[in-house]
């Protein structure tokens, strides 16, 4: 293991510019937020030999602001007009996620899911970035950037693009990411007016593990006035799942059901340490019911 305690290579830049011209420059080279993940790996790959390109001296990296404005890119529209939201750096940590009044009051799912990542250590170090970098298919934040349709910037010397969260998840923990991008941003659009949202997971290993299953629910009320259902789905598949119900007319066990039927369509577990697919599903059904009960009971229907 002499190679994996090697201290690697640094580099500090101290702008966004410099940061992609160093990841550019050599096809080793990879950004450094938090560094959980990346000090896990150094820990398992005695070969490990990445150039660390480290963004904690870029400037305004950390910040988390609410804007007036954003550029939607939802899939599933907007649900009427455009409200602001949030728009969170890169170098944030997950506890401030979990923990910042303004996320709570802005995007109450994204706190709860947030607060339900990891344990308190890697909570305190680990950032949005380097959790969207990583693209792991069991984590808790994807279901509910799904469902609030956050948009994730990522910058390199060629362009800035802007990519859904519905895109940004492409499996086998891979991203859109190419060597030389680096995340610079997200943007969650504000809740609507009146909706109400909960968050579940079930875990096999531990309270404190990665969920096995998790389900992500916001209920709101569209133009017309009918009652809808976003529903995000996490670590039942190769990506996160996002499906939108009508609820129009329905009471909360109808709600429920309609839930899980679209939920069945999203959920593809694999066996594994975590259990058989019988029953990661039976702790997905579990989640989503929970989930929608519980936004269901915030509401004044």
């Amino acid at each position: 293991m002499r190679f994996a305690t090697m201290r690697p290579a640094f580099h500090r830049p101290e702008s966004v510019a410099e940061a992609c011209e160093l990841l550019a420059a050599d096809r080793r080279a990879i950004p450094y937020a938090g560094g959980t993940a990346i000090n896990i790996q150094r820990r398992q790959d005695p070969s490990f030999d990445a150039v660390l390109v480290d963004l904690a001296r870029v400037p305004f990296l950390d910040h988390l602001a609410r804007v007036d404005r954003l550029d939607r890119l939802d899939r599933l529209g907007s649900h009427g007009r455009d409200r602001g939201g949030l728009c969170i750096g890169p170098m944030v940590t997950i506890r401030r996620m979990a923990r910042d009044p303004l996320v709570a009051q802005v995007a109450p799912l994204a706190a709860a899911a947030y607060a339900a990542a990891g344990d308190p250590r890697v909570r305190d170090a680990a950032t949005v970035g380097g959790s969207l970098a990583q693209g792991a298919d069991r984590m808790d934040p994807p279901a509910a950037l799904l469902v609030l349709g956050a948009v994730i910037e990522v910058t390199s010397i060629r362009a800035v693009r802007r990519i859904a969260a519905a895109d940004f998840f492409v499996g086998g923990r891979r991203t859109p990411l190419e060597p030389g991008d680096v995340v610079t941003a997200m943007q969650i659009p504000a809740a609507p007016p009146g909706s109400v949202a909960s968050y579940a997971r079930r875990c096999s290993v531990g309270a404190q593990d990665w969920p096995c299953a998790c389900a992500a629910a916001l209920m709101f009320g569209d133009g017309d006035g009918r009652r809808r259902l976003r529903l995000g789905i996490g670590a039942l598949g190769d990506v996160p799942g996002l499906a939108e119900v009508d609820l129009a007319g329905a009471c909360e066990n109808e709600a429920v059901e309609a839930a899980l039927e679209a939920a069945r369509r999203l959920m593809d577990p694999v066996p594994g340490i975590r259990g058989s697919v019988a029953y990661q599903t039976a702790l997905g059904r579990t989640a989503v019911e929970d989930a929608v009960r519980g936004a269901w009971r915030k509401a004044d229907y």
